[in-house]
């Protein structure tokens, strides 16, 4: 039982995959934040562009 323990890979593999999502939200989380003020100026730029665009 000790020896199928020590040789089986299976929760290392699934803890790789889950610190390497971890790590990839980080980023996506950094991104956002770094990007917040201008993705909000281009999404009210297309929202007053759509705006204008249709009648009221």
């Amino acid at each position: 039982m000790i020896r199928t323990f020590a040789v089986d890979q299976k929760g290392a593999t699934s803890i790789e995959y889950a610190l390497i999502a971890s790590l990839i939200s980080i980023a996506i989380i950094g991104a956002l934040l770094l990007f917040q003020g201008e993705m909000t100026e281009m999404f009210e730029y297309i929202s007053n562009s759509i705006g204008s665009v249709l009648p009221s």
